[in-house]
């Protein structure tokens, strides 16, 4: 399997949609546990697995080619389309909150809920976003560890980095987005 792996990584790169066909099917469990995994780190659970996927994966259609190295920078771009996703969720049920689809209805107390999660996630997208204009190796961490569910080898691999610096990017990155979102 590695040497497909790596040769449907190349062929996709080179914008070959039956390869990228093939890498999807091929790494579909591990995009669907990807997909769980960002779920439950933004709280929402309002889009469905299957749903986040397919979607993540019409993002790799749309873009023409992915510029990927090998398994663990796909699952790094893969949970970074994700996190987008959930944000343009996140952002839609903010803007209904607001009224954006005119209509008037009484909100639940799940309603409520859902909203208040769909706000933090934003703020949690907000900080990552002014993390990468700070630290952007840090904020990179942060989505190969927390949404990615890479391992600190695999994020140094991923990354292109030393173990020791991803080591302490993870460690100040967490810190520095604790301190923001607290505030």
């Amino acid at each position: 399997m590695p040497g497909e792996l790596t040769a449907l990584l190349q062929a996709a790169n080179d914008g070959d949609q039956p390869a990228l066909n093939r890498l999807v099917a091929l790494l579909y469990v591990d995009l669907r546990r990807l997909a769980r995994r960002c779920q439950a780190g933004s709280g929402q659970d309002t889009l469905n697995t299957t749903g986040l996927v397919h979607e993540c994966y019409l993002r790799f259609l749309n873009s023409g080619q992915l510029n990927v190295n090998d398994r663990a920078h796909f699952f790094n771009l893969a949970a970074r389309i994700m996190r987008q996703l959930l944000c343009d969720y996140a952002r839609e049920k903010a803007a209904e909150k607001r009224g954006g689809n005119l209509t008037q209805v009484s909100l639940r107390d799940d309603d409520a809920t859902e909203i208040h999660e769909a706000e933090h996630w934003l703020a949690v997208d907000q900080a990552l976003d002014r993390l990468h204009e700070l630290h952007p190796y840090q904020a990179r961490v942060i989505e190969c560890r927390f949404f990615a569910g890479l391992s600190e080898a695999e994020t140094a691999e991923a990354l292109g980095r030393s173990l020791r610096s991803v080591q302490r990017d993870w460690q100040a990155a967490r810190a520095w987005l604790a301190g923001r979102l607290e505030s």
